[in-house]
């Protein structure tokens, strides 16, 4: 259960059946698709009530305000995006890296509104969406760095150098989903080989990290062009 959620279930008078919870997940479904195509502040309590088709004091009795229904939804979604991009925990490490990729993908892909929340949505100097946001990619930068080194916790250096090609991903991201340029499997082995080359680029700077095979860089066999490829 998200942070959110206990707060709902915490208060007084606050119902944990079967019931209240199929509702408040029906509010936040409700809620993506809204926060997804207006602004935050854009969107009052009255247009959220109209718009879902319920009585405004009935958000009011879940999520307590509007900045409350936000969270919930941000929240509700990291859940969903970390757990599509960070199982298949007994996968080999490079087969563990592509999964982790394509599951990020396909989540962003098949719940677009949902992505752009997590994204660039709605409050973005808030200081508790930033946080939630943070753990998302937190998160993300250790599922991959257990895939590429066998271990969550790295040091500085790499840890830079996987959120900048993290970041990098979220943008490419949010350029795929609104165009779809490409196909999804094409999508995923660029950002793969983005990752190679990252990898790549932090054993030469410290060789007590050395890239995956897959990811490090080898000579071009004899009678080739002799340049240095990614594999």
């Amino acid at each position: 259960m998200s942070n959110s959620q206990q707060r709902g279930l915490d208060r007084p008078g606050a119902r944990g059946t079967d019931r209240s919870l199929a509702r408040r997940a029906e509010l936040i479904a409700i809620g993506r698709k809204l926060f997804a195509d207006t602004s935050y502040d854009a969107l009052s309590m009255d247009d959220i009530a109209k718009q879902a088709h319920v009585a405004k004091g009935l958000i009011y009795y879940y999520f307590r305000s509007k900045r409350g229904y936000y969270l919930a939804i941000v929240e509700d979604s990291v859940a969903d995006l970390i757990s599509r991009a960070a199982g298949g925990l007994e996968l080999p490490p490079e087969e563990r890296v592509h999964r982790t990729i394509d599951g990020y993908l396909r989540y962003a892909e098949h719940n677009q509104a949902a992505y752009r929340t997590i994204i660039s949505g709605g409050v973005g100097f808030d200081a508790e969406v930033q946080a939630i946001r943070e753990n998302v990619r937190e998160t993300i930068v250790e599922t991959i760095a257990e895939g590429a080194y066998g271990q969550r916790k790295i040091a500085p250096l790499p840890r830079t150098a996987l959120l900048g090609w993290l970041c990098s991903v979220e943008g490419a991201t949010l350029d795929w989903i609104d165009h779809h340029g490409l196909s999804h499997d094409l999508m995923r082995e660029l950002l793969v080989k983005m990752l190679g080359g990252t990898l790549w680029a932090v054993e030469e700077l410290d060789a007590s990290y050395p890239a995956p095979r897959p990811a490090r860089r080898v000579e071009r066999p004899a009678g080739g062009s002799g340049d240095l490829e990614v594999r």
